[in-house]
């Protein structure tokens, strides 16, 4: 398999490339590469070997409907290709359209979701969302004077990236740990967060933490906004899926000989929360209830959301 398969599945894997976003770019762009670096063989050798760079591309993070959505974006319509060459430019082509309509995809959330950001407010935010922070920093190009809390986001501690982001933009930040969520809910106006997945029926799947946001913010009536491309819908689910919630590996958690032995360590990825602690869901197509999911994953994808396969 080409080095660019190997090498993007091992930097998604081991979070050298992490976001949702930005893996289902880097996703799409590496079986563009592989297509268009692609000699020798026949079609049907090209198809065969174009499946296995997927399925070895979307194995290295399961959870995330993106990276499999950028993927299946990238090789769609290959099969139906008459020769070689016309399969190869599809893919190609295909991956770059993806690139594009994802990165813009972004700037729109930004623009609908700024505006519900008014001025004065404070925003509290989780792990590291470049859809989240769009909107934030968006609202404060326009000029609105905000204040932003965001988490640290344990055990990779994505929340240093953000407060960094967002100081870098000029933005007054600060960083508190995971478990002071519930304690300076009181001071919020609004929570937002990214998505790295949303299932059929609008539960948001995202990083480890989350919920314990929602429900906090249902406690203190703070409203909820979950900033999110529409290539993070999963299809899969409407054919009854389970979304797979990935484990890692202890030591992310614990140094080695740090605890017995004995002792288990449970390390989830990511957790769900129920579309009933969501206010909205903000998207490229304009914000939308949770219940809305399935009838714009229907409309955006088209009949292909039936193409389970």
């Amino acid at each position: 398999m080409a080095d660019i398969i190997e090498d993007t599945s091992r930097q998604i894997a081991d979070m050298t490339i992490r976001g949702a976003g930005k893996i289902a770019r880097a996703g799409a762009s590496a079986i563009g590469e592989f297509a268009g670096s692609y000699r020798g063989g026949s079609l049907e050798d090209f198809l065969a070997d174009l499946k296995s760079a997927a399925d070895r591309m979307i194995s290295s993070r399961p959870t995330a409907v993106s990276l499999w959505n950028g993927v299946q974006s990238a090789v769609r319509g290959a099969d139906g290709a008459s020769s070689l060459e016309e399969a190869r430019a599809l893919v190609e082509s295909n991956a770059r359209r993806f690139v594009e309509s994802s990165s813009k995809a972004v700037q729109t959330i930004a623009s609908i979701g700024a505006k519900r950001i008014r001025e004065g407010d404070t925003i509290l935010t989780h792990c590291n969302s470049s859809a989240a922070l769009g909107v934030i920093k968006e609202a404060h190009r326009q000029g609105k004077s905000i204040k932003v809390y965001a988490t640290e986001s344990r055990p990779w501690r994505q929340g240093i990236l953000t407060v960094t982001d967002l100081a870098e933009s000029g933005i007054d930040v600060t960083l508190v740990i995971d478990s002071a969520v519930r304690s300076v809910m009181k001071r919020i106006d609004k929570v937002f967060v990214g998505a790295d997945t949303i299932t059929s029926d609008g539960v948001l799947i995202n990083k480890i933490g989350t919920s314990q946001l929602a429900l906090a913010a249902e406690e203190r009536r703070v409203p909820f906004y979950v900033c999110a491309e529409t290539y993070k819908f999963s299809p899969m689910t409407i054919f009854g899926d389970m979304v797979t919630i990935e484990e890692r590996d202890i030591s992310e958690v614990v140094k080695p000989g740090e605890v017995p032995d004995q002792v288990k360590v449970f390390n989830p990825v990511f957790d769900s929360t129920p579309g009933k602690y969501i206010d909205a869901i903000i998207t490229e197509a304009g914000m939308i209830s949770p219940g809305s999911v399935y009838d714009v994953m229907v409309r955006q994808l088209g009949g292909s959301v039936f193409a389970k396969e």
